[in-house]
């Protein structure tokens, strides 16, 4: 091909902007791995980027795009060829690599997973960065003793894409799902994939003392700040927290009584730089026992063209549930 149409991130007045433009091969950054786009998705660090919101792109100019899924178009490492289904999400894609928002994505070898049994290109875009650190914290929680058992689990910005396939997955594992949101129009959406319980935020009192009333076996938590705070105040003893999101702020107020009295344990979920052995495993996970039977139910599905009318609703708090976005077709 002499052209191809990418989303691409420029510097204007000291912050990112986006543009579509054409672009051929040998523009694009360098990889093993050449991808026939067909999917990519709509995250909250892909809004922050387009719109400049917050200091994520690392690199001027850069394609958008933090995930995509293809068809390996060729390919000079032996681990991939012609033909073979991948997806990419995470490492530099979209930030100081050219990213997913493109019809040809090349990349290292290294970033690249096999699409697993049982999912489709479609599929891994649905799930995305945002399915795949639902998995990636709920995995963590369970290696640290979390079991449908221990008792109630939150899941925190409950209608976000993250925290949406997290209520999900844990209810189709069998635990007590309570979700907290500030959204009170979405209690029904919210019990409709699986939260047994809604809090609202909006009557949530968080209290001030070091440790508060224990009601948490696990929590999932996308907001940070006031929230992540009052989380640890308010686990059970050896409750765990899986932190990986700030909508609500980075700032972090606490005390250690929380960890030293009570044993709580806070994990951080890095999705972007997971070790390649533990995605994989993570992305089969998402294949069978962690998949979303209820994903279509929450994933809208938007043409290429259409990027630039999705971003702004990530930032004013107006998206619910998966963005992904029709790049090419699979054939």
């Amino acid at each position: 091909m002499d052209k191809f149409s990418a989303y691409q991130l420029i510097e204007q007045e000291g912050k990112s902007a986006g543009r579509f433009v054409e672009l051929s091969l040998d523009e694009l950054d360098k990889g093993e791995v050449l991808i026939r786009a067909c999917y990519s998705s709509v995250n909250y660090k892909d809004a922050l980027a387009a719109l400049g919101a917050g200091k994520v792109i690392r690199r001027f100019p850069c394609v958008g795009g933090i995930d995509v899924s293809g068809v390996v178009e060729s390919s000079s490492d032996a681990r991939f060829k012609a033909g073979d289904q991948v997806l990419v999400t995470g490492y530099d894609m979209g930030v100081a690599h050219d990213g997913g928002y493109a019809e040809y994505v090349r990349v290292p070898a290294d970033w690249v997973v096999p699409l697993p049994e049982g999912l489709s290109l479609f599929d891994a875009m649905a799930l995305g960065t945002a399915g795949y650190t639902a998995g990636l914290a709920i995995h963590k929680l369970e290696q640290n003793e979390l079991c449908p058992a221990s008792g109630k689990v939150i899941v925190t910005g409950a209608t976000g894409g993250v925290s949406s396939l997290a209520i999900q997955m844990l209810a189709q594992r069998g635990y007590h799902v309570v979700a907290l949101t500030g959204k009170d129009e979405e209690h029904d959406y919210l019990k409709t994939i699986g939260a047994s319980e809604i809090l609202s935020r909006n009557d949530l009192l968080m209290g001030t003392r070091p440790l508060e009333k224990t009601l948490w076996a696990g929590a999932l938590d996308s907001v940070g700040g006031d929230t992540l705070a009052w989380l640890t105040r308010t686990m059970q003893q050896d409750g765990s927290i899986a932190s990986f999101g700030n909508a609500g702020g980075f700032a972090l107020n606490i005390t250690v009584l929380p960890f030293i009295l009570r044993g709580v344990r806070l994990l951080g979920v890095d999705s972007a730089a997971t070790p390649m052995k533990l995605r994989a495993h993570i992305w089969q996970r998402l294949a069978t026992d962690l998949y979303p039977k209820q994903i279509a139910t929450i994933t809208e599905k938007v043409h290429f063209t259409d990027l630039p009318n999705i971003f702004p609703k990530f930032l004013q708090g107006k998206q619910r549930g998966r963005i992904v976005v029709s790049i090419q077709d699979e054939s």
